[in-house]
């Protein structure tokens, strides 16, 4: 089971190192599923599946909902966009630095020898 973290952004990134609640999380990208039809892919017990599941919904990528016996499960787009947005932030920083080194790069001469010592 997934180690409590106090950083959703950790709880999401240990949720998602999984493969099968990785297609799970791709599965729930094109609508709602319940349980059963989520578990249908997959070679594993139902409560196995009930267990990945947990663990999506404890990191706020996914949410349930029980209507009468059957539980339903929606992704959070939200939980998705900060994970997004996380990343597209580091992105950004090594874009800066490796423009910078570009500019720096091109500043030298192209004679290795003219390079003053």
């Amino acid at each position: 089971m997934l180690k409590q973290s106090a950083e959703p952004l950790d709880l999401m990134f240990q949720a998602l190192a999984d493969p099968t609640r990785r297609r799970m999380v791709e599965r729930l990208t094109q609508g709602s599923a319940s349980v059963s039809e989520l578990a249908a892919p997959f070679d594993m017990s139902l409560p196995a599946v009930v267990q990945h599941l947990q663990v999506l919904e404890q990191s706020g990528l996914v949410t349930t909902q029980k209507v009468g016996r059957v539980r339903t499960c929606t992704i959070d787009p939200g939980a998705l966009s900060f994970a997004e947005k996380w990343i597209n932030d580091r992105r950004i920083g090594w874009e800066r630095r490796l423009d910078r080194l570009g500019t720096f790069l091109d500043s030298l001469p192209d004679d290795p020898d003219k390079v003053a010592k």
